[in-house]
């Protein structure tokens, strides 16, 4: 009870003042905005092939969309030559893992950490699997390193694809590559047994 009788007698400016006063400290914090989203932002495509085998690529997905102008981009055989090796995303070369031996388009692939890259031509693209891992871009790419390369046909999608898109199918049978209008497919699965 004393504290409602005392205030009570406080008047309606000293409470006023007090509930600015309150507030003052949460007033002063300064705003911090959240960071940029990066223009070819991490992504990964995972699938568990079966009890012992788990692939997972890791790309940079870059955009349609110029980050720095906001134009729309011309990307096969502009901005990603054809005929020449790529990095198959943005920033650092793309890397896939396998916890057990697969068959990648048909070849078989040991288990392990490797980077991806890709040579694009216009029916079809020459997928390369290195073992040099933690590259940025291709600018240090090694054929002598190359592990297996394999071609497989590219072909025209009627949808256009603003992001670089690497997923595997519902039935984890290949890796889909897509962006602009341009996609390929890649017959991935387990190796077979002996």
């Amino acid at each position: 009870m004393t504290n409602f009788r005392l205030t009570s007698r406080l008047s309606l400016p000293t409470l006023a003042a007090l509930a600015f006063l309150a507030a003052t400290p949460a007033l002063a914090q300064k705003s911090i905005p959240p960071e940029k989203a990066p223009a070819s932002p991490l992504q990964m495509a995972a699938k568990k092939l079966d009890d012992a085998t788990y692939v997972k690529v890791t790309y940079g997905s870059p955009r349609l969309q110029d980050p720095k102008t906001g134009q729309k981009r011309v990307i096969f055989g502009k901005l990603v030559p054809q005929g020449e090796v790529w990095r198959l995303g943005a920033n650092a070369a793309t890397e896939l893992t396998a916890t057990a031996d697969i068959e990648f388009a048909g070849k078989k692939l040991p288990a392990g950490t490797y980077s991806l890259f890709a040579i694009p031509q216009a029916d079809k693209w020459t997928l390369i699997v290195n073992k040099d891992v933690g590259q940025w871009g291709a600018y240090k790419y090694n054929k002598d390193n190359d592990v297996l390369r394999v071609d497989v046909p590219a072909k025209k999608s009627a949808d256009t694809y603003e992001a670089l898109t690497i997923a595997f199918d519902d039935k984890g049978t290949a890796l889909n590559i897509s962006w602009e209008n341009t996609q390929v497919s890649v017959p991935v699965r387990p190796a077979k047994k002996g």
